[in-house]
């Protein structure tokens, strides 16, 4: 196992025993939340990484017992597992039809070989096709293909090649990441001067220059559209019926329950952070019990605020966070944000509160209003870290 050379994610090479022991911890945490929530209906699952389908089919077997037992599951639940190419068997796919697993996200992120090797990817292209082919074997009737553009050397040529390959097999979803060079990666050291020239307009060495970044989006968009795939948020796109209804909570601010590792969670406006030391975690899940944590708010006064012993940071959201979380979260999607929703969230209406930065940007071609929502347009799309910067408070 190894870690790509752009991700931040939270993972780490682990032997079996060790596997073994935080998959119990992980029981444990389940059992504790389970116990504390037989009211709720379960809607959406999703088990992201590092890489789950490292783990071996009996442990993911033991989780989604565990969870099944533990918490009430809508018969429509979705059940999403992440999993990279090389890490997964038949008998694998055939364990996670049996425990409710209905929905795959492969990570791909190009066909090109050069490409996946600069990424630090473990996996060919030729890997991919087989481990796709093999979860249509194995009865998978709704996957996604993450893919990832704006890539070192990359043009929009290249990156038409790996959009036509992957409509080829016709998933029922892309997500298609335009590449984001993040502190404490081996990228970062070496291309975050590239990344600075990028933003600022300039001409770049190694990333796609500014022009060629929104060259290649603006390819995506048509080229998936075309082949019938909607997108439905920035950088995701689907055929009818199979949009990510997991993400879509996240987007539209819902409740979700993280556990694990590093698992985030947002819980009536707190976001709860669990430690990302894993040897803490293992010990700690012994006897896992709630607590009383100190936050300070904005107005300098501090509240105790509810959590667990596993809970590594706990955040009070407050009002004008939310507000801009609402904005700025809700624009990613095409439907963008409704006005009631706004209304009945904050008690106010969003020009009541945005009215100027709502105008300026109508103003600007980059947001339009229509049946009592707002949303980016296709060029706003293109520059929605811009357009979505502007209802930050103070920006």
């Amino acid at each position: 196992m190894k870690k790509c050379l752009y991700c931040d994610f939270l993972s780490a090479p682990a032997d079996e025993e060790t596997q073994r022991e935080y998959v119990e911890a992980l029981l444990r945490e389940i059992r504790f939340f389970g116990e504390r929530s037989s009211d709720y209906v379960v809607s959406t699952i999703y088990i992201g990484g590092g890489t789950p389908s490292w783990l071996d089919e009996s442990l993911m077997a033991k989780i989604m017992e565990e969870i099944t037992h533990r918490f009430l599951l809508a018969k429509d639940a979705e059940i999403t597992i992440e999993c990279n190419p090389g890490t997964v068997t038949e008998r694998k796919f055939q364990v996670y039809k049996k425990i409710g697993i209905n929905r795959l996200s492969i990570g791909l992120q190009s066909v090109n070989e050069k490409e996946l090797q600069l990424l630090g990817r473990v996996h060919t292209f030729d890997q991919f096709l087989k481990t796709y082919e093999l979860a249509r074997k194995t009865g998978f009737t709704n996957i996604n293909v993450d893919l990832m553009s704006s890539l070192p050397g990359q043009t929009p040529k290249t990156f038409a090649k790996t959009l036509q390959q992957v409509i080829r097999l016709h998933p029922e979803h892309i997500s298609a990441y335009s590449l984001i060079i993040e502190k404490g990666t081996p990228f970062y050291e070496t291309y975050k001067f590239d990344a600075v020239k990028q933003r600022a307009g300039m001409q770049t060495e190694f990333l796609p220059t500014e022009d060629e970044e929104y060259e290649i989006g603006k390819l995506t968009q048509v080229v998936l559209e075309k082949a019938g795939y909607h997108r439905y948020e920035v950088s995701n796109y689907a055929r009818e019926g199979y949009a990510c209804r997991h993400n879509i909570g996240y987007w539209r601010r819902t409740n979700y329950l993280g556990m694990g590792l590093g698992a985030a969670s947002l819980l009536e406006n707190i976001r709860y952070t669990n430690t990302s030391d894993l040897y803490h975690y293992i010990e700690e899940s012994v006897d896992i019990k709630n607590v009383m944590v100190p936050v300070t708010l904005a107005n300098q006064t501090t509240v105790p605020v509810p959590a667990t012993n596993l809970s590594d940071t706990v955040d009070v959201i407050e009002r004008n966070a939310q507000m801009e979380e609402f904005m700025f979260l809700g624009l990613r999607m095409t439907q963008g944000v409704f006005r009631e929703d706004f209304e009945r969230a904050f008690g106010m209406t969003i020009e009541s509160v945005y009215g100027e930065v709502l105008q300026t940007l109508l103003q600007e071609g980059l947001l339009e209003k229509s049946e009592g929502r707002i949303f980016l347009t296709d060029r706003g799309m293109e520059l929605n870290s811009y357009v979505t910067s502007q209802f930050l408070f103070g920006n």
